[in-house]
């Protein structure tokens, strides 16, 4: 049974539990770009059957992170400079409408969530773990989504997902990251759409500048020649 540092065992589908531990794995770059992804010997390494494996990976190559090469079977996506930009565009019109409904349909309970999500990245920041802030930060721009309660939105976003969260480990002033949602928390919470959708285009805007500095950096990692 899978039991890894990444994903602990809980009472969710083991489907989910491999997803998730892969794509932990893609994120922190121990899968990298080009990377193939066996089904049977990723079977054997969770020691799980390869059903949940088989559909661990479907649900990533819906997400984008993975791609299936047919010959070489699954490998992991790569993203060019032009998919960052192209992947920047669709944010902008997707989140901030997000964030418009957000303002709009939040409740009580939600707003609530979305501060407990606040609040946990800055916990996981204090003690190092960086990683796990990483993911409350992704978790919250996940919540807005669900608050807007809008499914053909919903179903737009969630084939970018696994990319989406990509852009945001890649930011590297995790502190300056936190005020920015918990500025982007107050507007929400102050139910006036416009000023949620402004703030939203300025929190998005504001990395925009800041990742492709970041990417040049990484790039030959991404792209390097496949074998």
């Amino acid at each position: 049974m899978l039991t890894t540092d990444e994903t602990p065992v809980t009472d969710r589908p083991l489907r989910e539990t491999v997803r998730d531990t892969i794509r932990s794995r893609i994120f922190e770059g121990h899968y990298a770009p080009g990377t193939r992804l066996v089904e049977r010997d990723l079977a054997a390494e969770f020691n799980v059957s390869r059903l949940p494996v088989r559909e661990a990976l479907r649900m990533l190559r819906q997400e984008g992170l993975i791609t299936d090469r047919a010959s070489r079977g699954m490998e992991v996506s790569s993203l060019s400079p032009k998919d960052v930009e192209d992947l920047f565009d669709v944010r902008t019109s997707l989140e901030v409408l997000a964030c418009r409904l957000a303002a709009i349909r939040a409740t009580k309970e939600d707003l609530q969530k979305l501060q407990e999500l606040l609040d946990e990245a800055e916990r996981c920041l204090a003690k190092g773990a960086i990683m796990d802030a990483h993911r409350a930060n992704s978790e919250f721009h996940d919540a807005i989504t669900a608050i807007a309660n809008n499914d053909f939105l919903r179903s737009a976003l969630e084939p970018l997902q696994g990319r989406m969260h990509w852009l945001f480990r890649h930011v590297s002033d995790l502190p300056e990251l936190i005020q920015e949602h918990r500025e982007l928390y107050a507007a929400i919470a102050s139910g006036d759409p416009e000023r949620a959708a402004a703030q939203s285009v300025s929190h998005i805007g504001k990395y925009r500048e800041q990742f492709p500095e970041d990417f040049r950096r990484t790039e030959p990692q991404l792209h390097r020649k496949r074998t």
